[in-house]
């Protein structure tokens, strides 16, 4: 599992490199729409896709149900290919408490989406500025452990 970052994620312009950032009403029917933005950038046969996606879900739905975004606010998503690399950050308009990867109890109907991000992500982080909170995570594909040519 990859600890969090406390670090402001660096957006290091790479020739070949693409990047998007779009601002999203806070409201729970544009979670769906940031996961266009995903589809658009990656493609769905992208071999990081399916994982960019449900964590990208987990962070848009978070800062609707757990800032000030979802108070008629609105929160922005970054994503960002290079070569192997894909990385997503999301902001929203901040709360009183930063934000926990605490563990839950089976029986419990949230509190998965940071530990998710956490056991899925390559690294992740956070920044809470100006009144605002930024989650980010960094997606890699995992490294082949075979080959059919060794068997």
């Amino acid at each position: 599992m990859a600890p969090p970052d406390f670090q402001p994620v660096e957006q290091a312009v790479e020739p070949g490199a693409r990047d998007l950032l779009v601002r999203f009403p806070g409201v729970p029917s544009q979670v769906s729409r940031a996961r266009e933005l995903v589809t658009g950038v990656l493609g769905r046969d992208h071999p990081l896709y399916n994982d960019c996606v449900l964590l990208l879900s987990e962070l848009a739905t978070n800062a609707i149900l757990h800032s000030r975004s979802g108070e008629g606010g609105s929160f922005q998503v970054s994503v960002h290919v290079s070569g192997a690399l894909v990385r997503v950050w999301v902001r929203d308009g901040g709360s009183d408490g930063a934000p926990c990867a605490c563990r839950t109890g089976p029986q419990s109907t949230g509190g998965r989406g940071l530990p998710l991000i956490e056991a899925l992500s390559h690294r992740w982080g956070l920044t809470r500025e100006n009144g605002a909170t930024t989650v980010w995570f960094e997606l890699l594909p995992a490294p082949a452990l075979w080959s059919a040519e060794a068997v």
